[in-house]
C-alpha cells in the first residue's frame, strides 16, 4: 500500500486548510489512520487518529477543537481539516496507517508542508 498526502500550502493565521491521504494498492478500510507532523528542529508528534469506522477519534491537545479527522473508506481516504492555524502549527503533516492488532505505524505517506504566516 502506498499513501499519498495533498492538500497543503501557505495559509495565513486564522485560516483553514484541507489535507487529504489517498491510499492505493491496497485498502486500508480496516485501519487506523493517524496524522502528524514535524516542525523544523523538532521531533514527530502525533495530531490526530480515526479508527476504521470513523467513530472513534484522537487528537493532541495542542489541535483540539481546531482539526478534524474523517474518512471516507470507499474513496480509501482520510483527511484533516485544519481551522483556526496558528502559527505554531507550521510543519511537513504525513498521514500514516497503523497495523492491525498493534500500536504501531508501519506505512507512511511522504508528507505535505503546510506553512502559517502571521
Amino acid at each position: 500500500v502506498q499513501l499519498q498526502a495533498s492538500g497543503g500550502g501557505l495559509v495565513q493565521a486564522g485560516g483553514s486548510v484541507r489535507l487529504s491521504c489517498a491510499a492505493s494498492g491496497r485498502s486500508v478500510s480496516m485501519h487506523y489512520m493517524g496524522w502528524f507532523r514535524q516542525a523544523p528542529g523538532k521531533g514527530r508528534e502525533f495530531v490526530a487518529g480515526i479508527n476504521w469506522r470513523g467513530s472513534s477519534t484522537d487528537y493532541a491537545d495542542s489541535v483540539k477543537g481546531r482539526f478534524t479527522i474523517s474518512r471516507d473508506n470507499a474513496k480509501n481516504t482520510v483527511y484533516l481539516q485544519m481551522n483556526s492555524l496558528k502559527v505554531e502549527d507550521t510543519a511537513v503533516y504525513y498521514c500514516a496507517r497503523r497495523r492491525i492488532g498493534t500500536e504501531d505505524f508501519d506505512v507512511w505517506g511522504q508528507g505535505t508542508q503546510v506553512t502559517v504566516s502571521s
